[in-house]
């Protein structure tokens, strides 16, 4: 039986990354979400799962635009990190889990989830930064192996929040009846408010977004109540990136320990935020 021993919520804005790759996290632009994510990394590097899950959305550089699933599954060996333009960041590829991948594929087909399988599949920034969130300085490999899980997040019908929620608590049973893989972070990735375009390009709602970490840890079903609509009302057109942290969370017990949480504004123009939860009953390191 395997156990679910974290999670991680966390924004996967591009230029986090940029600024780590570049040297700039002390500057006096970035210095402040650096600083947030200081006590997350300590505990984080204390607490080293087996296999870490990846809930994240590609952004037309993995998958083609012209097919996009509601929700997909990897089972590779190793993943690519993709080239998004801008040449490749220069962190390590990633490794895979496939056993542990086929494992939660079955499962969760026979939990009711049809989920695409990624045999192959380069993975962009919003894989990549959440894993240097994680863990900032790899060297030549992350610290475990990682099964990316992609949900759509991009084109209209996303799921709704309360499907994503469904879907993180089949996984975390998905989890317990795994024999092999022992303990499991899982990073939920996404948000927090932001609009990158249109009228309301620029848009961030720092009162959503505090409700949404409040509610992450403490109601969670709350959160899965929320429409397509008020996501994008309240959080921006990219907000609706909030769905992905209630796959995570809903692998989770439902009572979690806090561990850290953290919240800048602005990284780029979007509310950047961390939220990381014990899973495991009693005090930990």
């Amino acid at each position: 039986m395997s156990e679910v021993i974290w999670g991680l919520a966390t924004s996967h804005v591009p230029s986090i990354g940029a600024a780590m790759d570049r040297g700039m996290t002390a500057d006096p632009v970035w210095s402040p979400l650096f600083e947030g994510y200081a006590p997350a990394r300590e505990w984080l590097a204390r607490n080293k799962p087996d296999v870490a899950i990846l809930v994240y959305n590609d952004h037309a550089n993995g998958v083609d635009m012209d097919i996009v699933p509601t929700f997909a599954l990897g089972t590779a060996e190793r993943y690519r990190v993709a080239d998004e333009g801008f040449g490749r960041r220069p962190v390590p590829d990633v490794e895979g889990d496939p056993d542990f991948s086929f494992h939660l594929l079955r499962h969760l087909m026979d939990d009711g989830f049809d989920l695409t399988v990624f045999q192959e599949l380069d993975v962009d920034h919003g894989f990549t930064v959440p894993l240097s969130v994680w863990t900032p300085e790899p060297g030549d490999a992350w610290p475990c192996p990682v099964v990316p899980i992609v949900v759509n997040v991009i084109q209209y019908p996303q799921p709704t929040a309360a499907r994503c929620y469904a879907l993180g608590q089949a996984l975390g049973r998905a989890i317990a009846a795994y024999e092999g893989a022992g303990t499991i972070g899982i990073l939920g990735t996404g948000g927090m408010s932001h609009q990158l375009a249109g009228a309301r390009a620029g848009f961030i709602n720092p009162e959503f977004d505090h409700m949404f970490l409040d509610a992450i840890e403490e109601d969670p079903g709350k959160l899965a109540a929320l429409t397509r609509e008020d996501f994008i009302r309240e959080a921006g057109a990219e907000g609706i990136e909030l769905i992905m942290w209630l796959v995570m969370r809903g692998a989770m017990n439902e009572r979690v320990r806090r561990v850290h949480r953290a919240y800048h504004v602005p990284a780029s123009n979007t509310a950047a935020g961390l939220a990381l939860f014990d899973n495991r009953p009693g005090p930990s390191a």
